[in-house]
């Protein structure tokens, strides 16, 4: 695999990691250094340790894989996205919103980030290319598109409230919807 190829993949599996980021950032009142930090550093190590477990259990589990990983994406970011629309329903009865850089929240939207990963390691083991480099690579570039991500969110989301969880929802809805059609269409 060659670096302009590696280069490729890491950013496209990072676009999902930057807009969760972003709609992060937007749901925070104020981000702090350890919540770039900490979303960074976990959207980072799920995108690296993805395509690891991809090799892993490509040798034994390719075909099953490939088939619900889409779905399982679908699910989870639908699941918070939904999650997030509650909240700002309820944010107006309690003036407070949820830190989606702690918790359950952050492993499933780590999880959620990362389930291409999963499946571009699935294809390295299938055409046998090892997958520590790539890897790291592609940690690396997702914690970094993650940082951007969640300060540029925080800066947006001091300006618009609410409604930018409002906004945040929808989109990791929208998200999800776009990884299901493209898996199953290919769009």
């Amino acid at each position: 695999m060659n670096w302009l190829n590696l280069s490729g993949i890491a950013v496209g599996l990072a676009m999902d990691a930057l807009a969760v980021s972003i709609v992060a950032g937007l749901t925070i009142e104020r981000v702090t250094p350890r919540h770039t930090f900490r979303i960074a550093f976990h959207f980072g190590l799920f995108q690296f340790l993805m395509p690891v477990l991809g090799w892993a259990a490509g040798r034994q589990l390719a075909g099953v894989l490939a088939d619900y990983d889409h779905w399982i994406a679908f699910g989870l970011l639908a699941l918070i996205g939904s999650k997030m629309l509650w909240e700002a329903g309820r944010a107006l009865q309690l003036n407070g919103r949820s830190d989606p850089t702690r918790g359950w929240m952050l492993v499933t939207l780590s999880i959620a980030t990362s389930i291409d990963a999963l499946a571009v390691g699935v294809t390295m083991a299938m055409v046998d290319v090892s997958v520590w480099l790539p890897s790291v690579v592609i940690g690396i570039v997702a914690a970094v598109f993650s940082a951007v991500g969640i300060t540029f969110g925080g800066r947006l989301g001091s300006r618009w409230s609410r409604w930018s969880q409002v906004a945040g929802g929808c989109i990791l809805i929208l998200i999800g919807v776009k990884v299901l059609l493209s898996d199953l269409y290919g769009w």
